[in-house]
């Protein structure tokens, strides 16, 4: 009965030294956030017609993965804002006759999650920044403008995506101190570069 005990005791010490306690994963968004709704990108740049790819693309993205529902604005319990300060085009490599055969487009964004019952941002994240280097359109293999754009939205709205339901550090927005204030931008209309506008931390 001693060895009995003695085995007993050694087996609850090996079960205590086990972690099996229950522990959900931590909930990024409050609980009472269950249903979404994307409110149209707000473009600050000159160039005409982001805003509405933007905003299709991400509504996408959300739809695609799943985890909650995108509705209209009246009946959803948090709103994604999102705003295009940004978009550079700039030459990196030219030809012999000084004719550019390759490029860098930069977007970036400034994103915002609110809470709707309690009329709230919960959390911004600004100069989330998709970039793509790709040859000029004349060259094999190469893209045009808006095929670079393109790219350059599916990346952005897995980003906003991941950085709405996986929260803080899932995605980090580019440093201001990495941005030239004098970035040229080639490409037409583009809207200078300008110092970032102020967040309003309550849009309504």
């Amino acid at each position: 009965m001693k060895k009995l005990g003695m085995l007993l005791l050694a087996l609850l010490a090996a079960g205590c030294g086990q972690d099996i306690a229950y522990r959900p994963s931590p909930q990024i968004l409050p609980s009472n956030i269950k249903k979404l709704s994307i409110r149209l990108v707000v473009n600050k740049t000159q160039q005409f017609g982001l805003e509405d790819k933007l905003t299709l693309r991400v509504r996408d993205e959300f739809l695609r993965d799943g985890r909650y529902p995108v509705l209209p604005e009246s009946e959803a319990d948090g709103i994604v804002l999102a705003t295009i300060t940004r978009y550079v085009l700039t030459p990196i490599q030219y030809d012999a006759r000084l004719v550019p055969t390759a490029y860098k487009l930069r977007i970036m964004i400034d994103l915002q999650f609110v809470d709707k019952a309690a009329n709230t941002a919960l959390w911004e994240e600004k100069n989330m920044e998709g970039s793509l280097t790709y040859p000029a359109s004349t060259l094999p293999g190469g893209k045009t403008e808006e095929q670079a754009r393109e790219t350059i939205w599916d990346s952005l709205a897995r980003d906003v995506v991941k950085r709405v339901i996986e929260g803080f550090g899932s995605v980090t927005g580019t440093s201001e101190r990495r941005i030239s204030p004098d970035a040229p931008s080639t490409a037409p209309n583009a809207k200078p570069d300008t110092p970032l506008p102020p967040v309003n931390p309550n849009p309504y």
